[in-house]
């Protein structure tokens, strides 16, 4: 007898829908993440996002006399309708709730409440899209399309929300897409038309709502806001914008004259004459300052005392490339010294808006002064493709300090910081030209500026410099207070193209005994024997094997620069508060916990079931299947992750990587999971076998192919860019979304009963696997995050052809009957 329920238009309308506001919802945690936590927390929402949902599906799995096959459309339209309520208040508890980061128990604590407010939305979206993918078998690839296709929308449509609103708005459009969800999945029922109208109401309300608040937000006057950021409580704030990338504020008195502001400012600073300035935060951790400017450059006269302008001193007159121009500081340190040309490269467009339009009054519209030019564009990207010559690149502290204790994690590594990045920098500057890269220094332990040595050893070896310490100096600055967790002091490096001359270290020597700097390395002099090594060490091996951290120069591979602990080394007591790790140690800790936490939560979702089902209802001999689930939920999610920090190099920042890999990756999926709608029965193991065989020699290709392309089209606008990541992960992405319906059909034909639990265990190992790919990454690079997915998809095909061996229910008598005899209750026939 078949089910009595149908799978009609409006149950795609709906899942499509409900995934849609689920990518929507985990994309935007990584922007909120980013402002009330830290960087690195960006990446939690993903596992967040998966273990959520892998509750709702084992909650479905293991109450099948509530979940009742013919109340499916009932749970389908109130799980989402719950959906939306809680995506609402898990963002209004969080953004009064001020969150804890340190190595301690507290913050433990505080990363578990964090990671269990925001599972709720997830577990009822689970719920929802569980329900919609199991009570349905045989529509299972279309289904499955919607789902997928419906979420990679929602990777796109975000990004253009947080360009017209902001973050606390955009809670609200996705609360309104999930109610819109509940309310096509009630247009089927007909005994509770109250759901209809509660659905309707959410709906209406909360799109209402998003509305009106972004004309309040245009007019900075927003009814919702962040109560603390960073753990620190929010300050008023002149301007603010929220994007794809960042939250940017502008925060200060603009007609108070203030003492110049300056972390490289010398000691010895004429700095009596005050100026109005304001400060610039993105997402309240990195932090720029906006001066005022009229046009008379002698009330900037300061600006020649900060050691991150130290290059200029000894190339005058020059064409000049600030990457990072932020509020125009380094700009205007240009214009001080009369160079002839200025190129300031933003990534980041809502802060060239603030400075040069809504703010171009105060700033003095720089961008209309005939030297000056800004370009908004990711500066590795931009620099590669130029036919010009640079005297001078600057690269001044375009990361935060704070950044160190982010960097262990994927999402805020940064493509600078590679010798790939500075073979690229090195061979656009102009014979005489120089490399200008300012970092905070620690006096006791200056790891940073150690590994940014070896860094430039490394790139200077790679476009043929023999002598590499001839072509390197390293002054700093140092603070004479250092209140509160502020870094010690500044250091600048200049890398040349040409060894420098004696004329160029004199000069720099008589600027440093003038400005009360101190040289750290040059040709002719270096404050320890550590700085000489690593400038003039052509064996690393040797020179890094004495350190006690692993500072080998980062490349797109290992492009993690802020992170120098070795795996072995977190349990290592005497790194624990040495200050030159401490920072390394907080956010591996993190990571750690998060291991910890998902390792657990992974076997218990395994087990649990295994405990709470009785055996027979488990069916005879689920290991082959449950292995294959897992198998494709940890393949999925190594590669995924894997393309992220790889493509994220290679488009140039973070949210590019992760919306650009979940958007081509999701649509493919989609597509290739709708193309298996037609394999039953019989055909099923031959037509999966290829299939599964394609993917992998898809994988192999991809591996080994990628690389090249990626090196190809670095020097490719962003638009093209996008288009080549999407070109390269589209094929993949085909063939790996036909894996999960073929894997459902199986399990339909052997273990129906099961079909809940092994979405469940595909999520479940999907969330560990988010976690163990950056594992992997740190301590062995992408690459072997991706061939560890594809080990994966290999134990798949394995599984996959163990579980078709075996005698299938389906054909165990020739008759349906012999089969719906065996399927226990609760579970769904169709």
């Amino acid at each position: 007898m078949e089910s009595q329920i149908k799978v009609t238009g409006w149950t795609y309308a709906g899942l499509f829908v409900v995934t849609l506001a689920t990518l929507m919802n985990e994309i935007l945690l990584t922007r909120i993440f980013s402002v009330t936590m830290w960087y690195h927390f960006a990446f939690v929402a993903i596992s967040v996002a998966l273990f959520g949902m892998t509750l709702g599906a084992l909650r479905v799995y293991l109450s099948p006399d509530y979940f009742t096959e013919e109340r499916t459309p009932i749970h389908l339209a109130y799980s989402s309708l719950l959906f939306a309520v809680s995506v609402v208040v898990s963002f209004l508890v969080h953004a009064n709730l001020r969150f804890v980061f340190e190595a301690s128990f507290s913050s433990f604590l505080s990363i578990a409440l964090t990671y269990s407010l925001f599972t709720m939305p997830f577990f009822f979206s689970g719920i929802c899209v569980c329900l919609a993918l199991t009570r349905f078998p045989k529509a299972i690839s279309r289904l499955y399309a919607a789902d997928l296709t419906g979420a990679a929308l929602g990777c796109v449509l975000l990004i253009y929300a947080l360009r017209v609103t902001d973050g606390p708005t955009a809670v609200f459009i996705v609360a309104g897409m999930a109610a819109l969800g509940s309310l096509f999945f009630s247009m089927r029922i007909k005994e509770e038309s109250r759901i209809k109208l509660i659905a309707f109401a959410a709906c209406l309300g909360f799109l209402a709502f998003a509305l009106v608040n972004t004309f309040l937000v245009w007019q900075q006057k927003g009814l919702i806001h962040l109560k603390y950021a960073k753990g620190y409580k929010e300050a008023p704030t002149l301007y603010m914008k929220w994007n794809s990338f960042s939250r940017v504020t502008v925060r200060g008195n603009p007609d108070k004259p203030e003492q110049p502001f300056g972390w490289g400012l010398s000691p010895v600073c004429p700095c009596q004459t005050p100026v109005r300035q304001l400060t610039v935060r993105i997402d309240e951790s990195a932090a720029t300052v906006m001066t005022h400017f009229d046009g008379d450059l002698s009330k900037l006269d300061y600006l020649r005392y900060d050691i991150t302008n130290l290059v200029h001193y000894i190339r005058p007159g020059s064409r000049v490339l600030v990457v990072g121009s932020g509020a125009g500081r380094d700009v205007l340190s240009a214009l001080v010294f009369h160079q002839k040309k200025v190129v300031g490269v933003e990534m980041n467009g809502a802060i060239l808006n603030a400075t040069n339009k809504r703010f171009g009054d105060f700033s003095g519209h720089l961008d209309r002064l005939p030297q000056v030019r800004f370009v908004n564009d990711e500066a590795r990207s931009y620099i590669t493709r130029q036919k010009q010559h640079f005297d001078i690149i600057q690269i001044s502290l375009v990361d935060t300090w704070a950044a160190t204790a982010a960097g262990a994690l994927v999402l805020s590594e940064n493509s600078l910081y590679t010798t790939n990045a500075w073979k690229i920098f090195l061979q656009r500057l102009t014979p005489r030209g120089v490399l200008s890269v300012s970092r905070w220094y620690s006096r006791t332990v200056p790891y940073s500026m150690y590994r940014l040595t070896m860094l430039a050893n490394a790139a200077l070896r790679g476009i043929g410099v023999q002598y590499p310490r001839n072509h390197i100096i390293i002054v700093r600055n140092m603070l004479r207070v250092n209140p509160g967790n502020t870094p010690d002091g500044l250091g600048t490096m200049l890398v040349s193209r040409e060894p420098f001359t004696t004329g160029d270290m004199d000069k720099i020597e008589a600027v440093a005994n003038r400005m009360k700097f101190q040289v750290v390395l040059s040709p002719r002099y270096a404050l320890d024997s550590t700085f000489a090594s690593l400038a003039s060490s052509s064996d690393f091996p040797s020179s890094l094997a004495a350190l006690p951290v692993d500072l080998s120069p980062p490349t797109d591979n290992k492009p993690f620069f802020f992170y120098w602990l070795r795996l072995g080394d977190v349990f290592n007591p005497s790194l624990w508060h040495d200050p030159g790790t401490g920072s390394n140690v907080n956010a591996v800790f993190v990571l750690a916990s998060l291991l910890i936490i998902v390792t657990i939560l992974t076997i218990l979702c395994i087990v649990v079931p295994l405990i709470l089902r009785k055996p027979l209802q488990m069916g005879s001999r689920p290991w082959p299947i449950l292995a294959y689930f897992a198998a494709i939920g940890l393949g999925f999610m190594l590669i995924e992750i894997s393309q992220m920090e790889r493509l994220m190099i290679f488009l140039g920042h973070p949210v590019y990587g992760l919306s650009v890999v979940l958007f081509a990756l999701l649509l493919s999926s989609g597509l290739g999971s709708f193309l298996t709608a037609n394999i039953q029965g019989d055909h099923l193991r031959d037509k999966g076998l290829k299939r599964l065989s394609a993917l992998l020699l898809a994988l192999v290709l991809f591996g080994l192919m990628t690389p090249a392309l990626v090196s190809l089209f670095a020097a490719s606008t962003t638009p093209v860019r996008i288009l080549v990541a999407v070109s390269i992960l589209f094929p993949l992405g085909f063939l790996m979304g036909m894996a999960f319906p073929l894997g459902f059909k199986q399990a339909s034909l052997t273990s129906p009963a099961l079909t809940p639990w092994l979405w469940g265990v595909n999520g479940a190992t999907s969330v560990y696997a988010s976690v163990l790919a950056i594992v992997i990454a740190l301590a062995h690079g992408i690459s072997a995050s991706f061939w560890s997915g594809f080990a994966c998809y290999a134990l798949a095909l394995v599984c996959f052809l163990w579980a078709a061996g075996r005698k299938q229910l389906g054909s165990a008598a020739g008759s349906g009957e012999s089969s719906r005899a065996k399927v226990p209750a609760g579970a769904t026939q169709l």
